[in-house]
């Protein structure tokens, strides 16, 4: 069988999840890699209790600068990478044994994540089903340091089927005042990173981006089957896309500029167009009748 080194990042306030994901791996992993990014001794003495390799680095704002620091430091054939606020499952558990036991043409597999964010699993919103690159061997998998960005992979990919037995249980936001941490922190860097190609900033964006996102998941991703947790979750995604923008804008130095309320107007009619289409298109897949059928067609208010 080949041998695994499950690989966890700690950032300052996650040692007390640690307990959590370190014992759902039990069975599987021939080696624990902790890379510490905390001022505390909890990961020491946690990383203990589970025969630990311990890392030290310093503090990043998001992961992916320090994945392959961390990558760096296994010394097994596969990787699996998990954060402290995520859990394996059995069956997911018995997945994983099964690639590492028997001769397999994948060189890396994405597998599903279960999101429970405000105390529900959302399946809609484009939340689900989430396929990350997380099981792999070890050099055919790198990161770049851009946020949020897919990894860099060489050989051959496969995807875990996506079944909730077979997802990584990601307990993600479980407060409105931790996703809004997060959401300023994120979207910071993302405004950085946008500046770096060159955009500079646009009023028409501050519309036309949020109402798009908001659009995208509640409508397209069917936020709305996930009831008031879909509706506020794509609100607060379009609210994340609004920081972007205004963050660029605060970058360049709030410039002044008087906008015409009838270009405010206009903009909002062509915004308005999508927002008719997706309307009729969610109505007339819940029964909305011939009504919606046209206005769907035609794009009529």
């Amino acid at each position: 069988m080949a041998s695994l080194s499950v690989l966890v990042n700690v950032v300052e306030g996650e040692e007390i999840l640690l307990n959590r994901v370190l014992s759902s791996i039990k069975g599987i992993s021939d080696e624990i890699v902790l890379v510490d990014m905390t001022e505390s001794e909890e990961v020491e003495l946690i990383g203990k209790k589970f025969s630990a390799k311990i890392e030290k680095h310093k503090h990043v704002d998001y992961v992916e600068p320090v994945r392959n620091f961390g990558i760096s430091k296994c010394s097994s054939d596969w990787v699996l990478i998990l954060d402290p606020d995520e859990e394996v499952t059995d069956s997911l558990r018995g997945k994983i044994k099964n690639i590492l036991g028997k001769s397999t043409s994948a060189d890396y597999y994405r597998i599903t994540r279960k999101n429970i964010i405000f105390g529900k699993w959302i399946k809609s919103a484009r939340w689900w089903p989430d396929y990350n690159i997380r099981l792999f061997k070890k050099g055919c998998v790198s990161w770049n340091e851009v946020i949020h960005s897919v990894p860099l992979t060489y050989g051959t990919g496969a995807d875990l089927e996506a079944g909730e037995e077979f997802a990584i249980v990601h307990y993600h936001y479980e407060s409105i005042e931790q996703y809004i941490l997060r959401l300023n922190r994120y979207t910071t860097q993302h405004a950085n990173d946008l500046i770096k190609t060159g955009y500079h900033f646009k009023w028409r964006d501050i519309i036309n981006k949020p109402v798009s996102e908001f659009l995208s998941r509640y409508f397209f991703g069917k936020g709305y089957e996930d009831g008031l947790h879909g509706l506020a979750l794509s609100l607060l995604q379009s609210f994340s896309d609004l920081s972007v923008y205004l963050k660029v804008w605060q970058h360049e130095g709030f410039e002044q500029r008087q906008i015409n309320v009838k270009e405010i107007v206009d903009e909002i009619k062509v915004n308005q167009k999508d927002i008719n289409y997706w309307n009729a298109d969610a109505l007339l897949k819940h029964g909305g009748g011939i009504i919606q059928r046209i206005k769907r067609k035609f794009k009529l208010p």
